[in-house]
């Protein structure tokens, strides 16, 4: 990998090529070495092939941002038939919604910014560098803060903003709790759950209804002291000589910074943003496979350690500019791809997308993946998550366990909740049975209140669709209820004549114009989507209709 090797490949498409053929000869699974100076050696040429291969996404997510932010400027979104720009890059960008909103924050807040924007483009600075620049570079300490991001490791730099609570990846360190869990007492958390999100959001995580019954539950049954500090007040990690380990870090080389891609003229009108960030996407979707496979390799070799540094998350956030949870969950990905080779040629062939995959791969085994992969070809990414998700607490329910991703505060949070309840009755319980007591007050605090007033159509109609807005490739709560067949034009008031969908389909999309929904025939609903000028739809789905009564 020699600078003329490098200077050989002007675009990223070149580029890329490039680094693929050095790529494909790294075997897997790893052969067997014992010779310590052959594997540093090996390290190091992985070490250098990783760290270019990473400039590539780096600057396409610059590109992706600023496309992403044009497009929402114009309504791109709602005009082809999605609520906003999370779903519409999941569905036909095959990038998982939180990624792009990500990238287009980033993008919004550079634009006030024009000399870091103007590095992160050139490649000069990393997304991450700019993300820990963003809070003091303006105005007049601009300049001097892209100078000193242009050279300072990510970690420096946020010791020096004093913004370490700013982490974006601080919500990213989720934390699995797993209790085993009673029908009678999995029938009172379910019911809790379902409460609180009627009071946070029908579409809100898992995670964010915990919260709400830990909170209520705390409000009345205080912790004890001592378990208060242990959990909130966390011993802090002794930190490095930041200036020792860059000289060390230095010393590997930094590679050519890879300018991002060119954008579309601010005049571009909504079609051709499209197809640039359609395209962009499949130059995303190319280079993830290629560095997908060395970070793979990498990281079951340990290379992080080879090249110095102290911890893999170093290794990503210093070397490569990227966060560990995204490359660490790249090569978890890829191991699963080489364990069931179906579903990596279902995604070569384009029978799904990237993110299809993603969800596949964390659920199936080699006994369902064709299943999955067929009804991943029907289904939007939205539809084939709530069903492997709700394939996943069905097999919970049967093993009588209870399961929850959880961010740090959170956890936190339920560790209080568990040493509360075990204080109120006096007596050692298991954390499910602690949780379930909690749920238990939360029921009965929230449920009269909740479910006060009489039932209406609405209330009725909204229950029925479990709060979801039922447009097909939407993610949003259903807070509105739409009748199919207006009013106007004879439609009745029947449970059957009405549908649940979010505020921005239901109003910017339905009453635009831009989305239609008709009854196919008995049981089924046509939904056609990004209806434009001349009244024809980007995309129809036929989709069967929600039961009469659930």
């Amino acid at each position: 990998m020699t600078k003329a090797f490098l200077d050989s490949a002007g675009s990223l498409e070149a580029r890329l090529e490039a680094l693929a053929s050095v790529a494909a000869l790294v075997e897997w699974p790893l052969p067997r070495e014992r010779d310590p100076r052959a594997c540093a050696d090996f390290a190091g040429v992985l070490d250098k092939l990783f760290a270019m291969l990473a400039q590539g996404p780096g600057a396409l997510h610059v590109a992706l941002g600023e496309g992403l932010h044009a497009f929402a400027a114009r309504e791109g979104a709602l005009k082809a038939g999605h609520s906003g720009n999370g779903d519409f890059a999941r569905e036909e960008l095959g990038i998982a919604a939180s990624t792009a909103q990500k990238m287009e924050r980033l993008a919004r807040e550079l634009e006030s910014r024009p000399l870091l924007r103007a590095a992160v483009r050139a490649g000069e600075v990393t997304p991450r560098q700019a993300e820990a620049v963003l809070p003091v570079a303006r105005g007049d300490a601009e300049a001097p803060w892209v100078e000193r991001a242009r050279g300072g490791t990510v970690r420096s730099l946020k010791k020096a903003v004093k913004d370490l609570a700013a982490d974006p990846d601080e919500e990213g360190k989720y934390t699995d709790f797993h209790a085993g869990m009673s029908p009678e007492l999995r029938a009172v958390v379910d019911e809790a759950e379902e409460l609180a999100g009627e009071a946070v959001g029908m579409r809100s995580p898992r995670s964010e209804r915990v919260k709400a019954i830990c909170s209520e539950y705390l409000s009345d049954h205080p912790a004890p002291d001592t378990v208060s500090e242990a959990v909130l007040c966390p011993a802090e990690e002794p930190e490095e000589p930041l200036e020792e380990l860059y000289e060390e870090w230095a010393s590997l080389g930094r590679p050519a910074p890879v300018a991002a891609p060119k954008g579309v003229p601010e005049d571009a009108d909504v079609r051709a943003l499209l197809e640039h960030l359609l395209g962009l996407a499949r130059m995303w979707d190319s280079w993830d496979g290629v560095f997908g496979h060395i970070a793979m390799v990498f990281r079951a070799m340990r290379g992080w350690e080879y090249a110095g540094f102290a911890s893999f998350a170093d290794y990503c956030e210093e070397r490569l500019g990227m966060g560990e949870r995204t490359v660490a969950q790249r090569a978890a990905l890829e191991r699963r791809l080489y364990d069931l080779p179906q579903l990596r040629e279902a995604m070569r062939d384009g029978r799904i997308s990237y993110e299809k995959t993603r969800l596949i791969a964390r659920h199936a085994d080699q006994r369902t993946v064709e299943e999955w992969i067929a009804r991943g070809e029907e289904l939007t990414c939205v539809e084939l998550r709530d069903a492997l998700h709700d394939r996943e607490e069905a097999q919970m329910c049967a093993r009588r366990q209870y399961r929850a991703c959880l961010p740090p505060s959170v956890a936190g949070l339920l560790l209080l909740t568990i040493a509360a309840v075990r204080k109120a009755e006096g007596r050692p319980l298991s954390p499910g049975e602690c949780y379930a007591k909690a749920c238990a007050h939360f029921i009965e605090v929230w449920k009269p209140i909740l479910r006060a007033g009489r039932e209406t159509l609405s209330k009725r109609v909204r229950k029925r669709d479990r709060g979801r807005c039922q447009v097909p490739v939407c993610s949003k709560a259903g807070d509105h209820s739409h009748h199919m067949q207006y009013r106007s034009a004879g439609g009745s008031d029947e449970l059957r004549n009405q549908i649940g969908l979010c505020a921005p389909h239901h109003l910017r999309g339905v009453h635009m114009g831009r989305v239609r929904i008709r009854h196919e025939s008995p049981g089924l609903i046509r939904w056609e989507l990004g209806v434009g000028q001349g009244g024809v739809p980007r995309r129809v789905l036929v989709r069967p209709a929600p039961p009469a009564r659930r």
